[in-house]
């Protein structure tokens, strides 16, 4: 999924070189906004949360990055985002500066991060696109449904386990609700037989995939 599975031996080899495995405990930050922007990386394993500062201090989470994804900031000299584990994460992390210089010589990465830029910037109007059609049901149950496609677990009886790796509050900035508002919302969709909730509501078993895709796309 990563960098790696994109470039052959000899280009894995350069990719390598300046490369070193680093472990995030939960809460630990990767990168500052406004610090100087000294590393990039490729997800093994964990999620981390990008955020952003608002005009009055409030910090607002503009994505979250899983498995197999890319963070950082190319060709740019000062970080503009903070990145924070939100679980134990593992993380190939790679100077900046070194790392722009092998995707110049490495076309197959070079190509694959321009195609996950585009992805990204796909996302990004799609969620722009969800905040201003759809309502809050429709918000919760697709912000699951994410969550199911990233990092499910199916049990034996076929039904689908997920982590919810954010705070109620977290969640409510990030869908541009309040936290009251995707309380209800959980526990509309656990009435209506989607879903169930457990651990305080920060472990949900999926129990009807269909029926939370017609929740999140009624239309």
């Amino acid at each position: 999924m990563g960098l790696c599975g994109s470039v052959d031996l000899d280009e894995l080899s350069a990719l390598s070189a300046i490369g070193r495995r680093r472990t995030l405990a939960v809460g630990q930050v990767l990168a500052w906004a406004g610090d100087d922007n000294l590393l990039c990386a490729n997800v093994v394993s964990g999620i981390l949360k990008v955020t952003v500062s608002t005009a009055n201090g409030r910090e607002q989470i503009v994505g979250l990055v899983f498995a197999g994804d890319f963070v950082g900031q190319l060709f740019t000299e000062t970080s503009s985002m903070t990145v924070t584990a939100l679980v134990d994460s593992d993380l190939c992390v790679y100077p900046r500066e070194r790392f722009e210089r092998v995707l110049t010589e490495v076309s197959a990465m070079e190509r694959m991060l321009l195609q996950r830029t585009v992805a990204s910037l796909n996302d990004a109007r799609e969620r722009m696109l969800t905040l201003g059609k759809r309502g809050a049901q429709e918000r919760v149950a697709g912000f699951l449904l994410d969550l199911v496609d990233r990092t499910a677990m199916a049990a034996p009886d076929g039904s689908i386990s997920i982590d919810v790796p954010v705070s109620r509050g977290d969640m409510a900035d990030f869908l541009g609700l309040t936290i009251e508002t995707v309380s209800r919302q959980m526990t509309r969709l656990k009435a209506l037989g989607a879903v169930a909730l457990a651990r305080g509501g920060r472990t949900i078993v999926v129990k009807e995939r269909a029926a939370l895709e017609a929740l999140a796309n009624p239309d």
